[in-house]
């Protein structure tokens, strides 16, 4: 058996943000033949959830590792198997912090995003991400759990943004991490959670060995899980950055079936 943990956007997802007819043969076939698929996002639960739903990918032994591997998902069993979340008392300080760097900041409760404000970047973000807002200046009046993650977003300003993950760091290293999904997109989330100890986490409990993991993803929060499966795959529209991690590199894009065609040469083939 193998297993493959594979990132949604701009790898699994095509431009339009769906998975191909091709992509869901593919995947249907790779199920049937008793691997196991994995989808390993930076999104939160219900969002992958819903990308599952639509996409037809609700196969038996599915799993999810939502918001960047500090959440782990049983889909078989609608249960949550393992959290890894953001301390919560520190939450309001990255929150003050943002405000006072004029990063648009967030987090979330099990079901909604908690922001300040309807601004443009969050009318971005749930033009995609389709879950409820709740908007507060104070996090902790609406979150009553430590959050799986919080996500800082700069539209227009990629400088400010990398100050502002300096400016995290800086204070809380050893307790956060800070990478982006896309040059946007800033996630922070628990420093021993992250995608790459979300598969080994997975891969020990369901009895694979990393040597028969395969793990794909375009971006710098994939990394972890490129390094740490037994094949790392990282898709052709991938930044270089990416790429130098990648044991594998996709012949073509996420617009093409990139990842469909490594599946049936290196794991049904």
């Amino acid at each position: 058996m193998k297993i493959l943990f594979t990132d949604l956007d701009g790898t699994l997802l095509n431009d339009d943000s769906k998975v191909s007819e091709y992509s869901y043969e593919v995947l249907k076939r790779m199920t049937k033949a008793g691997h196991k698929l994995v989808i390993a996002s930076g999104r939160p639960l219900e969002s992958i959830k819903e990308v599952i739903r639509l996409a037809h990918l609700d196969m038996p032994g599915v799993y999810i590792t939502a918001n960047n591997g500090s959440l782990i998902y049983d889909c078989d069993n609608d249960k949550v198997i393992y959290e890894d979340p953001v301390p919560l008392d520190i939450v309001p300080a990255i929150w003050k912090l943002a405000e006072d760097e004029d990063i648009h900041i967030q987090t979330y409760t099990e079901t909604e995003v908690v922001t300040v404000k309807n601004d443009a970047e969050i009318r971005k973000y749930v033009s995609k991400i389709h879950i409820p807002i709740i908007y507060t200046s104070d996090p902790l009046a609406v979150i009553k759990k430590a959050p799986s993650k919080m996500l800082a977003i700069s539209l227009d300003d990629p400088a400010k943004l990398e100050k502002f993950r300096q400016s995290v760091l800086k204070r809380y290293a050893d307790i956060v991490d800070a990478l982006y999904s896309n040059s946007q997109y800033l996630e922070i989330y628990s420093n021993t959670a992250g995608k790459g100890e979300a598969l080994k986490w997975l891969c020990d409990r369901l009895g694979v060995l990393l040597a028969d993991s395969y793990a794909a993803g375009d971006a710098m929060n994939d990394i972890s899980m490129i390094e740490a499966a037994g094949h790392g795959i990282v898709m052709f529209n991938a930044s270089e950055d990416v790429k130098k991690y990648a044991d594998i590199v996709t012949k073509h894009s996420n617009d093409e079936d990139g990842l469909a065609e490594v599946i049936v040469e290196e794991i049904l083939g």
